[in-house]
């Protein structure tokens, strides 16, 4: 199966079914399909074949997935980019992708005009919404204006499909090829969770950044291949995705933790019945034990944690792939996914000691794009290294300690960041909370804790390092404490630590 079946084969057994909601827009499986062969037979009567990239620039609303699913159909390759990105950032990706088209919405439209002239294989831009003027192609007349039938073309699933570029946090993105089997084979063991398979009759919410790898495959894909329905959400605000999964009786909510954070620390006197929710992900980030204790607590629901990365499409592990969740733990893999636990030289550690995660499967990608040798490096002993350090339990749960780059050495002893932060995050005055090192003459490296406290709340460095003191080794301990109204944090959900590294 390709990516373009995926609704095809909704539509042809539940043309009726809703598909998707969005602002009261209810789009069924067979008008979707239509909409999809549209942009599809459009994009080949630009020119757009196998092999092609076009980027897609578009927030969370319905036109994302008629362009996602209609260059699939195509057999281009898609090229997501964050909504939030500038001129100069989505030169370098349009450049180093060599895309021929880009597809964006009205309101970003300055972007693909500002970098028009600086990509040279750039060919074509259709905009959402109302156009800017005759240069571009409107996509809504598109949508009106081309043939409902699907083009014919061949396509390999072992063909590249998406090229999404990770975020970039220890320098340019990288671009990760992901093929069609490899994202559909991570969505296929969602049907068939022990806790949780995903089915005809649940409604899920999309929330995510449609851009990114786990809104976009995991929601969405998720969502077409079990048959069942998505309710778009363009911006997270914590109380409008509440009132939503009580109003249409949400089944599935996926988020990251800076959601949860902010569902849990909403102030209102009003009560959300979730009793339709029988399961809520977590992903994209570490999810602090204290937060799933605190969301339990307030709504009755227990999270479910989870771990991905681009490269994997994006899941790994989750705790709906065991039979009971446990706190701080990522679950068990995957059906079909391999997950070992690699010291130094790609030798397999023990049970319950620490060594860097690594995974096998239909799911891993098939490389960096235009970088072999860090793709060599990745897939070293023929496995994906994710950079992250983790242990396993007797009972196959799998824990990730950090990432191996952020590990902080003092005197010789080897510092978590997330134990630290653990604890942080059940100081009752603390609401957000980063560990980093930094140079220290004398150890090396010394600890040091930025935090971000409730609103209306005080506290000094020393009462936080003396709570540490009670609680860890002293040479755990945050020797400097710096306070801020926010952390900074990468669209993922997850704390910009390079950033802070840098403040440092």
């Amino acid at each position: 199966m390709n990516l373009g079946d995926l609704v095809e084969r909704q539509a042809s057994s539940n043309r009726d079914k809703t598909a998707l909601h969005f602002e009261g827009d209810h789009v069924t499986y067979a008008e979707l399909d239509r909409r999809i062969n549209r942009v599809a037979n459009a994009l080949v009567g630009l020119g757009v074949g196998k092999g092609d990239r076009v980027a897609v620039q578009i927030g969370n609303r319905l036109d994302f997935v008629y362009a996602y699913y209609g260059i699939a159909r195509t057999g281009a390759v898609l090229v997501p980019l964050n909504v939030m990105y500038k001129a100069a950032e989505v030169e370098y990706i349009a450049n180093d992708a060599g895309i021929k088209a880009i597809i964006t919405d009205a309101p970003l439209y300055p972007v693909a005009a500002a970098i028009r002239s600086k990509v040279p294989t750039l060919q074509h831009v259709i905009v959402a919404r109302e156009a800017p003027d005759d240069s571009v192609v409107p996509l809504a007349v598109i949508l009106e204006s081309q043939q409902d039938t699907r083009p014919r073309v061949e396509i390999d699933p072992e063909e590249v499909a998406v090229i999404s570029y990770t975020s970039g946090t220890t320098g340019r993105p990288k671009g990760a090829m992901l093929t069609h089997n490899n994202l559909v084979s991570n969505c296929q063991p969602f049907l068939t969770l022990p806790r949780c398979a995903l089915g005809p009759d649940d409604t899920s919410m999309l929330v995510l950044p449609l851009f990114h790898i786990y809104g976009m495959n995991v929601t969405l894909g998720g969502a077409m291949l079990a048959g069942g329905t998505a309710v778009i959400i363009e911006r997270f605000d914590a109380e409008l995705v509440l009132s939503t999964i009580e109003r249409m009786r949400v089944t599935v909510f996926y988020g990251a933790p800076p959601m949860y954070i902010a569902m849990n620390n909403l102030e209102t006197d009003r009560g959300f019945d979730l009793s339709s929710l029988r399961g809520a992900f977590s992903g994209a980030a570490a999810l602090p034990v204290k937060v799933l204790e605190r969301f339990d607590e307030r709504y009755g629901v227990t999270i479910m944690e989870g771990y991905g990365l681009t490269e994997t499409s994006p899941v790994v592990c989750t705790n709906a792939a065991g039979y009971y969740t446990k706190p701080g733990s990522i679950g068990p893999p995957l059906e079909g996914v391999e997950v070992k636990i690699f010291d130094d030289h790609d030798v397999e550690m023990p049970m319950g000691e620490v060594g860097e995660l690594v995974v096998r499967g239909p799911n891993v990608f098939t490389g960096y794009l235009n970088m072999p040798e860090e793709t060599a490096a990745a897939m070293s002993s023929g496995w994906f290294h994710t950079g992250d350090l983790g242990k396993v339990d007797a009972d196959g749960y799998y824990y990730i300690v950090d990432r191996k780059k952020e590990m902080v050495l003092v005197s010789g002893f080897n510092v978590y960041p997330r134990e630290v932060e653990e604890l942080l995050y059940r100081h009752p005055k603390v609401v957000d909370a980063a560990i980093i090192g930094v140079p220290d003459d004398y150890s090396g490296e010394r600890v040091k804790a930025i935090i971000a406290l409730r609103p209306g709340e005080a506290c000094s460095a020393d009462e936080i390092i003396a709570y540490c003191r009670e609680n860890l080794a002293a040479f755990k301990c945050p020797k400097e404490v710096e306070f801020r109204e926010q952390l900074p944090k990468l669209p993922t959900g997850k704390v910009a630590k390079l950033e802070l590294k840098r403040g440092a």
